[in-house]
């Protein structure tokens, strides 16, 4: 039974994990400052404090959404009758039929 991932991709993934390892290493504030980023953006989706609750039920004025349009009735329309433009296109008993 082969396995899901060729050894190229092992050695890929080796490499990423190692230059991630040593840039970690070398220079951590540059690898953490995004991570701490991200973490506290999630929390205050998931937990948003009070006065963001607040600020979001009051409405701001560009959060509400607009008022659903009031619907008409289209007027009535008179029913034209159905015309026939004369085209170009030869008669299809004319031609033999086609094959793939």
């Amino acid at each position: 039974m082969r396995s899901r991932f060729s050894i190229a991709m092992y050695v890929i993934i080796a490499l990423f994990i190692i230059g991630v390892l040593t840039s970690l290493f070398r220079n951590p504030g540059q690898f953490l400052l995004p991570v701490i980023l991200f973490a506290v953006i999630f929390y205050l989706y998931k937990f948003p404090p009070s006065w963001l609750r607040q600020a979001v039920r009051r409405g701001g004025g560009r959060f509400t959404p607009p008022p659903p349009a009031k619907r008409t009735k289209p007027a009535k329309r008179r029913k034209t009758p159905f015309r026939v433009i004369p085209g170009n296109k030869r008669d299809p008993d004319d031609e033999p039929p086609r094959y793939h």
